[in-house]
């Protein structure tokens, strides 16, 4: 066996030996869903160095470049290039050695990692694992990545030499490699930290293959390649992150040569840059997933006939064209393809009216019922209620679609005011407790995460196995039947999964989606 394969099977084998036996910690935020389907991407060559500059255009400004400070999306992808990590996430998912060179399970709750040796921050400083101790209790103090981090005891933390750490978590947490790989767990230096103070995330200092050069707040962020970088050094010279908020407009900069790559396009501008032979669009399935939850506590969404009746009454093609223009795809379940254990063999509802006639007909709704449909002030979401307006007529369901601005919605839907809502929820880990727990178990009802306040006992039972077993095989199956039981209890209408939208230059090669949306640079280059 190669070193890779080896160290992605161990890798694996320990991402699913741990587990956890309560959710704890910070509760993950509803997330709204971009837009899924795998498509091409740019090939991988081993190109030489350059002088050359990279332009990317993505949505927003960072918010900082201190990952305690921040966890939203534009910060991140800026700080993934900065940035490193004790373990990587690669394009697959598949856990790789970062900064760890080498790990290993002590018991149940405990990990020992090998650090690499020679690796020098962008300041000069060696980094050490005094260096993952003080990022790793600065993280834990932190209110924006709890839920990444939260599950490590600070009380554990064990420096064993410079080399060598020791990490627990409070409870067997099956996630935890997953969670260290999360651009939230970047590994910091701790001079860098005290000298920058309250400035340190607009000066910060990594070990990544580029370092910090300038931020113009509101336009750019200037990145260099770090010359003594320990591992495959970047290709360009210089990465300089532009933004550019309008989605129109970062088409436009990327046909007009203002961008060599551009992040998250408009649905509706695919099939332009689609069609022009100098630009490439890589199209890849995300970790978004956007649904349409019923109050599971109320009548007469209490009754699974009903629930299952509105599905089969959808047809979800007509709303992924519509509303996403073709892009994504229609959910079979409730995770999307590429995180771990998803069950990608459940059958679809499908569109069968006959089938959903006859469903409420048994369930004594005949007639149909009048519901309200909730959503915010989210465009495709408020395009999806209309649609559903117009199909849940077909078995005479009157739905009044009513939206609330952003925080009464969260309060409404979490006190179980609501009858039916569109929602958006992003598995950034890429692991299915947290795509899963927080949604669908009934310690979670409410606020936690489960707005639809959905109860089957079997599916806890199956969610507990999938945090406490020690048996990765135990913990798959556990997952896949989960899945397969809340399809069949249908407290969702399994609407859409996202994908990751980047069109790039034709001569731009090297580069890929991830899923988590840290697009990785170091490796693209010009042909």
């Amino acid at each position: 066996m190669n070193q890779k394969k080896k160290y992605i099977l161990l890798s694996l084998m320990l991402v699913l030996a741990l587990m956890v036996t309560a959710c704890g910690g910070s509760e993950p935020a509803p997330a709204p869903a971009e837009p899924s389907e795998p498509g091409a991407e740019a090939p991988v060559v081993d190109a030489p160095q350059t002088d050359e500059t990279l332009i990317v255009a993505q949505g927003a400004d960072p918010v900082s470049l201190d990952p305690h400070a921040t966890n939203d999306q534009p910060s991140s992808r800026v700080m993934a290039q900065i940035y490193e990590r004790l373990i990587v996430q690669n394009e697959e998912m598949e856990l790789e050695p970062g900064l760890a060179e080498s790990w290993e399970v002590i018991d149940e709750r405990t990990y020992e990692f090998k650090l690499k040796q020679g690796v020098l921050f962008h300041n000069g400083e060696e980094f050490k694992a005094s260096d993952v101790e003080f990022t790793l209790l600065r993280a834990l103090e932190s209110s924006h990545i709890g839920h990444i981090v939260g599950q490590i005891d600070p009380e554990t933390i064990d420096v064993i030499d410079d080399y060598t750490i020791r990490i627990s978590t409070k409870e067997p947490f099956g996630p935890i490699l997953a969670h260290l790989a999360h651009t939230a767990s970047s590994i910091l230096n701790e001079k860098a930290v005290t000298d920058g103070g309250e400035d340190y995330g607009q000066n910060p200092v990594g070990t990544g293959p580029f370092k910090y050069d300038s931020w113009t707040t509101g336009d750019r962020v200037e990145l260099v390649r770090y010359d003594e970088y320990h591992g495959t050094p970047a290709k360009v010279s210089r990465v300089i992150m532009r933004n550019v908020p309008e989605n129109a407009n970062r088409s436009i900069e990327v046909e007009t040569g203002g961008a060599h790559i551009a992040y998250d396009i408009d649905p509706n501008d695919v099939s332009r840059v689609e069609g022009n032979p100098d630009l490439k669009m890589i199209r890849s399935p995300n970790f978004s997933t956007t649904y349409v939850g019923f109050n599971a506590a109320k009548a007469p969404f209490d009754d699974v006939r009903v629930r299952q009746a509105i599905n089969y009454a959808v047809n979800m093609d007509a709303i992924v064209n519509a509303v996403y223009m073709g892009t994504g795809a229609p959910s079979k379940g409730p995770l999307g393809p590429n995180v771990w254990a998803s069950n990608q063999n459940l059958e679809p509802y499908g569109y069968d009216l006959e089938k959903a006639k006859e469903l409420m007909a048994e369930a004594g709704y005949a007639d149909g019922f009048s519901t309200t449909i909730w959503t915010n002030e989210n465009q495709q979401r408020i395009n999806i209620a209309e649609i559903l307006q117009n199909q849940l007529r077909e078995i005479g369901i009157n739905a009044d679609a009513q939206v609330l601005e952003w925080g009464a919605y969260l309060d409404g839907t979490a006190a179980g005011e609501h009858q039916m809502f569109i929602l958006g929820w992003v598995t950034v880990t890429g692991d299915p407790d947290y795509g899963l727990y927080a949604l669908f178990h009934s310690s979670q009802h409410g606020e936690a995460g489960n707005r639809t306040f959905y109860t089957n006992p079997r599916v806890d039972e199956l969610l507990d196995i999938g945090k406490v077993s020690t048996d990765p095989a135990e913990r798959e199956a556990a997952y896949l039947e989960a899945q397969e039981l809340i399809r069949n209890d249908a407290p969702w209408i399994f609407t859409w999964t996202g994908e990751d939208l980047t069109a790039t230059a034709n001569n731009v090669v090297g580069f890929r989606n991830h899923p988590a949306g840290h697009h990785k640079l170091f490796n693209v280059s010009f042909e």
